[in-house]
Parts: structure tokens; sequence; C-alpha cells
């Protein structure tokens, strides 16, 4: 995964994007190849992926709690599943919100685990397995849509409106994952995000494939104290300016926005820069859930920072409040019927 991806990615294709359009041939037979494995460990659990289209954040974490609390509200014990991107572990750890750091396990692993039983794990299969050994009877995958390693009942498929799939290239020409129309074959439904039209190519396909097409926002959970107030934003997520918009609708006054590389640490000398401009501007800082978890117990003034930041939460909120509902009990009947074929065939 590119944690900063190059700008010309999400601009209509250009020199760059075309020059670089032998390895991005290589790079999606490769994925495509992958993705078409048959062989895939499947666990005893609904699995549930919740993936996208490209490299980059298109909403999936929130997807993916929203999820998991229709799930709980369901009686069930749902169970998260992250490679624990941006984290030093490398060993399946259940991840403690009171122990670890996002250092340790990835700053998204521990947004999950302040809601549900997460496990990060390099191995998806390894992973996999931990959660039902801890009593997950439903798992939840934050992303691996591409990797193949698990048998999946239902894959959903998020993606932003604004931005869509950018220049529409495979990676390293473009942020595409591997070649749409197999990612098509493989997920049961899209869920787009937001108001804008540059995915509306992608559900028209998706919708004449006799996929399912939800539609969601993402929505703040409250005005975070920042209605008519002049803020110094900062955002180390995949897409700062899907930040500055969500500021912006709360009534916010976007003095500068600070942006930084999906999953940014950030260091000394940037979080003094930080306190230091909002003090001589007299602004007030703001950031994402996701920046938060990465300055707490962090280095230098990191604590100081995080303690003056109003940060903002946001939430997915489906157009069709049953759909949540829907996709867990897809994934359900799917895993059961794989389940009575797995033991007629034993």
């Amino acid at each position: 995964m590119v944690s900063d991806a190059p700008p010309f990615w999400w601009t209509k294709a250009d020199w760059r994007a075309w020059s670089l359009l032998p390895f991005s041939f290589l790079y999606g037979r490769v994925a495509g190849w992958r993705m078409g494995r048959k062989r895939r460990h499947a666990p005893p659990v609904p699995v549930v992926c919740v993936g996208n289209f490209t490299v980059g954040g298109a909403g999936k974490t929130p997807t993916a709690l929203t999820l998991a609390r229709a799930a709980k509200a369901k009686g069930l014990k749902p169970g998260f599943l992250s490679r624990g991107y941006g984290g030093s572990l490398d060993v399946t750890t259940v991840v403690d919100v009171h122990h670890h750091r996002a250092t340790d396990v990835g700053d998204e692993p521990l947004l999950l685990a302040q809601e549900a039983l997460t496990v990060i794990s390099r191995r998806r299969v390894a992973g996999a397995e931990r959660l039902v050994k801890e009593g997950a009877d439903i798992i939840i995958m934050d992303d691996g849509f591409q990797s193949a390693r698990l048998t999946v009942d239902f894959a959903l498929v998020v993606i932003d409106t604004m931005r869509g799939i950018g220049n529409g290239h495979l990676v390293p020409g473009g942020p595409v994952r591997a070649p749409i129309a197999i990612q098509m074959r493989h997920l049961d439904a899209i869920l787009k995000v937001g108001n804008g039209n540059a995915a509306d190519r992608l559900v028209r396909q998706a919708a004449r494939a006799g996929k399912a097409v939800m539609v969601a926002a993402l929505k703040p959970k409250d005005d975070a104290g920042l209605a008519g107030k002049r803020v110094l934003a900062f955002a180390g997520i995949a897409d700062p300016m899907k930040f500055q918009r969500t500021l912006e609708g709360l009534g916010a006054v976007v003095a500068e926005l600070r942006p930084f590389p999906d999953h940014h640490h950030l260091t000394d000398d940037e979080v003094d820069a930080l306190l230091a401009d909002a003090d001589k501007q007299g602004l007030l800082l703001a950031t994402t859930a996701k920046d938060i978890v990465r300055l707490s117990g962090g280095h230098g003034r990191s604590d100081e920072l995080a303690s003056r930041c109003h940060v903002v939460e946001v939430e997915m909120a489906f157009d069709d409040p049953q759909a949540p509902a829907y996709v867990l009990d897809r994934a359900i009947e799917a895993c059961r019927a794989r389940r009575l074929k797995e033991k007629s065939k034993a």
C-alpha cells in the first residue's frame, strides 16, 4: 500500500500515467491472478470484507465500524481483522487500546478496537483463526478485498463519489489495485459515499452486473465546538480535502489546512510548528480521530497538541438504515451455505 499517493493519480491521466503503462499492465496481471485464486481459507464464521477499488481511503474504516454496531445489535460478537498498516508489530496480535499505540498496531486498528475485538496480522488466515479463538462469530475485514487469502461471504466495496478511481490507471500509474472487470466479479455490493459524480460510471457498471448499490455519507457525530470558529486544520489521511469539506460543513472557517501523508506520524518539528502557528494566528486546532490516536502517548509535545485539538469524529450513515443488517444477513446465509457444502463433501 502507498501511504502518500502521487497527486497525478487523482487527475486526468497524463504522460506520467501513460509512461508507466507497461508496469501497470504487469501489476494488473499479477493482481488479477491473485484475486482469481481458487484455494482460500474458509473460516467457520461469516466473513464480511470492506474494501475499495483503489489505494487510499474511501471510508472503509467508518463503514466497518457501522457494520460492527449492526452486528452487536443482532446479538453477535464481531471481530475486526486488519493488517495493522503503519504499526511495527509483525506478529498476530489482539489490539489493546489501553496498552498499544499507533506505532505498534497502526492507527485504524486502534479506532476499531474502541468498538469491538480487533486482531492485526500480516497473515490474514492466522488473524482470522485468532479472532475465532477469541470468540468472534462474524469477521469484518477492514481492507483486504484484493488479497484473496480468505473466503469472503460478502464483499462490500466503498467508493468515494468525489474522487472515484482517479485517473483509472493501475498502480503505479494510478490508484487502481486490480483490473476493474476482475474486481467487479468478486464484489457483492458497492457503497457510494457522498454526492459527487466521479463514481457514476462504475455504479452503472455494477448495476448492469446485478450487484447491489448502496448509498451513504460520512457525517460528523457533533459540531466539535467549531461552528463559526477560525481553525488551523491538519490531517494525515488519504484525502485531506475531505476533512476540509467536513469542517466547512460544520460552519468552521478553515484559515489553513495542513495536509500530511496518510498514516503519517508527526515529527517533533511538525508538532511544534502546529502549536506555534495556532498561537501566532489565534486559531483553534482541529484534526481527525485517526490523527489523534497517532498523537496520543507520542514523543515531544504530542500530548500537548492532542489535548488542544478539537477532534472531528465521523460515522458512515447509510441512506437505508437497514442496509448494514442486509449485508450481515447475506454474509450469514452465504457462510451457512458454504459450510453445508463443505460437510456434504466430507
